[in-house]
């Protein structure tokens, strides 16, 4: 009696601690998230020039303060900062003749319907995913801006310090396809937020080889189509179109001559056949392509480490592209023993000149450490692909 008469006055006061516990524990979840996410959608460009279009069509008088709101966008103030960068040609004059020609006009339609489709997409979600597949010291913060202009590249701008994701406003391109392509990107951003811990790892590497393995953070073109797609039995093509799709598929089934080719590249970096950092850049650009060797060997690298040692191991790997390589033959040696498929190796000449070793002395025993790598420059992994293709500059 007296038992059921404690439980009975207890049991509420445990519950109500229960539940306190777990609001605070969600509050403290929630705050974490927000200062790990950080991400805004600015339509503003698109609405102004939306507008300016529904107006023209109507016939209704397009005012002074109708080009003033649109030219003091952000998205439009920093397209322009950002075509100065580039030097090119970009005026309030030159925008105007744009907004108002007749092929813009006759794509208002189209272009409306994207843009509200566009602005359904949870990129929030999208952040999560892609966190997934970063250390958890990564953060992700950016702005995104769809953007209706005269040139229909896309990219991402001012990566150090307010990185920013510019996307042509396509109608071809569906509300699924537009997340995936931001999901993307702010892997890279993400990426490029715990880069010091990379660099932490990278302190003694040869001259000789620092050129190759920097460009091995080129990979992490693979790794962000991984993380955007959210898995390893997820289609990373799934949002594409039937053309994106068979290109894909075609490339990914070259993957050991591919493989080849990146492995001839990197051998000729090491031993100074290829010198010179205009040439060797340029040989490297020639890897990215629409999505070239930098995305399906990496990709498929990617895949086949997370799938025989877990995600963990991979974002490891993410840290060094060296342990990627490592790790990817280890796997694929394994395939191959149970004769699922034949996977081309990284040889040893190539593992052993991107592993030095160097001894160090201590009092009791001289021991042998590795020297980490120097990690790819933070403005060559989030900019390089879009400035190696013609549609993107």
């Amino acid at each position: 009696m007296a038992r059921s008469f404690m439980a009975a006055l207890f049991l509420p006061l445990i519950l109500l601690s229960l539940l306190q516990m777990q609001i605070q524990t969600q509050g403290s979840n929630q705050r974490a998230a927000s200062s790990t996410i950080q991400l805004k959608l600015n339509t503003e460009e698109t609405e102004a020039v939306l507008l300016i279009l529904k107006k023209s069509f109507a016939g209704t008088p397009i005012l002074d303060s109708d080009w003033q709101n649109l030219f003091a966008t952000e998205p439009y103030v920093r397209l322009k900062k950002r075509e100065a960068a580039m030097h090119r040609d970009f005026t309030d004059d030159d925008f105007r003749r744009f907004v108002l020609s007749p092929e813009l006009m006759a794509n208002r339609s189209a272009l409306r319907n994207t843009l509200d489709a566009w602005k359904q997409a949870d990129l929030v979600a999208s952040a999560r995913r892609v966190l997934t597949y970063l250390p958890e010291q990564a953060a992700i913060k950016a702005q995104v801006f769809p953007v209706i202009k005269p040139k229909t590249n896309s990219f991402v701008f001012e990566t150090t310090t307010d990185p920013t994701i510019f996307l042509y406003l396509d109608p071809k391109e569906s509300a699924a396809k537009f997340e995936n392509t931001v999901a993307h990107e702010l892997h890279h951003i993400g990426y490029a937020s715990i880069e010091s811990l990379a660099e932490a790892r990278q302190k003694d590497v040869t001259a000789n080889a620092k050129p190759a393995v920097e460009w091995m953070g080129a990979f992490g073109e693979g790794f962000a189509m991984l993380a955007a797609a959210g898995g390893p039995d997820v289609d990373p093509q799934a949002t594409s179109s039937p053309e994106d799709h068979a290109r894909w598929e075609h490339d990914m089934a070259n993957f050991n001559q591919d493989l080849g080719a990146l492995q001839e590249f990197f051998l000729d970096v090491i031993n100074q056949r290829l010198v010179g950092k205009e040439k060797i850049d340029e040989k490297a650009y020639s890897f990215f392509g629409a999505q070239g060797p930098w995305y399906t060997v990496g990709y498929k690298m990617s895949v086949i480490v997370e799938k025989r040692f877990g995600r963990k191991t991979l974002i490891d790997c993410m840290l060094d592209p060296r342990e990627l390589l490592s790790r990817y033959n280890q796997a694929a040696k394994e395939i191959d023993e149970r004769g699922q498929e034949k996977l081309a190796l990284w040889s040893p000449e190539l593992m052993q000149k991107i592993f030095v070793w160097q001894k160090q002395s201590t009092r009791k025993s001289a021991s042998r450490v590795h020297s980490p790598y120097r990690p790819i420059a933070c403005e060559i992994a989030l900019l390089a692909h879009w400035r190696a293709l013609p549609y993107h500059q």
